[in-house]
């Protein structure tokens, strides 16, 4: 906590925060009023912050629509809690991230979703891996277990009055259309800290990934895992789902429910945590017509000018509305 309240991490986090202009939470407080702010209740947050008795406020409740249909919670934290939620993100996310897979890339410093389609991209063309099972973690942020998120943390994490503090954060209730809603479950976007918090659980899945050798790339919620035939990909399915299993349901435990949909197998679960495909992407590299080779192997993702056409993205993770709209060259 000392690294936290230390004036030099103040400052960082403060200039962050004013450069972000993000809008008020619920006590109404603007980023250009925090400088007053801090002018005079400085030493009292510092001290706070070293003791592990800060108490942070409930956040404002917001729900935007998704571009697929449905909408998404987002939780807008007052400008004072953004503040401490960034200095306390500065100390732990060297810390934290050092230790996430190569192959996550999502909300993570020196990372993009650019980087996960060129490596998707090599995945398919250079080492022939043309099928895909797809998963997609639905309603993740809101599905946390506060819990299990701890422990992870305490793994990492030694010092009770931060990890006091970072559980405050998660139970701060939820301020919605004037209602103050409890929070045992989840971390909605929308606070400096959720995003590496949201990434220490599914890190698990990815060293399991890494540790049987399979070929994978995940965004946040959303991935994929490369295999070279189609029994492979049905026994990396089963594997995962197996990964997720218990006795209860609970977020990550597929229902067995399967349909043919497509090209490829399709494993869904409308009302569960996850969604699994399986796709043959050798079958969408065939050239379209006016499709010369050149537009296949230029090595370029994206649309590159009129009259160039990409072959069909890979549905899942690709499609996730964080991510730009580009197509796998293959």
């Amino acid at each position: 906590m000392e690294q936290v309240g230390d004036p030099q991490n103040l400052l960082r986090a403060y200039r962050r925060v004013r450069s972000n202009k993000g809008k008020p939470g619920v006590d109404g407080m603007t980023g250009h009023e925090l400088a007053d702010w801090l002018r005079e209740n400085n030493a009292a947050l510092t001290a706070s912050l070293r003791d592990g008795t800060y108490q942070p406020q409930p956040v404002r409740g917001v729900q935007v629509p998704k571009p697929g249909g449905g909408q998404r919670q987002l939780g807008i934290p007052v400008v004072v809690d953004r503040l401490v939620q960034q200095m306390i993100l500065q100390v732990l996310e060297p810390i934290l991230d050092s230790t996430f897979s190569n192959s996550s890339y999502g909300f993570r410093p020196n990372r993009s979703a650019h980087m996960a389609l060129e490596q998707a991209r090599k995945y398919v063309t250079q080492e022939g891996r043309e099928f895909v099972v797809d998963l997609d973690l639905e309603k993740f942020f809101d599905r946390v277990n506060h819990d299990i998120l701890m422990s992870r943390i305490a793994r990492r994490i030694r010092d009770k009055r931060l990890l006091g503090i970072i559980r405050r954060f998660l139970q701060a209730g939820l301020m919605q259309d004037g209602v103050r809603v409890a929070r045992e479950e989840g971390t909605p976007p929308g606070g400096p800290l959720s995003p590496l918090l949201a990434n220490l659980l599914p890190d698990d899945l990815d060293q399991l990934l890494e540790s049987r050798g399979h070929r994978f790339c995940r965004y946040a919620d959303d991935g994929n895992i490369y295999v070279r035939s189609l029994a492979a990909g049905q026994r990396v399915m089963e594997s995962v789902t197996g990964f997720f299993g218990r006795d209860t349901p609970a977020p990550g435990e597929p229902r067995k429910e399967r349909r043919r949909s497509g090209r490829g197998t399709q494993v869904s679960r409308p009302s569960a945590a996850f969604e699994w495909q399986t796709r043959d992407l050798s079958q969408e590299r065939k050239p379209r017509e006016g499709e010369d080779q050149a537009d296949r192997s230029s090595g370029s993702g994206c649309e590159s000018g009129a009259g160039h056409r990409r072959t069909q993205p890979v549905s899942g993770w690709m499609d996730h509305p964080l991510l730009p709209l580009c197509g796998l060259s293959v």
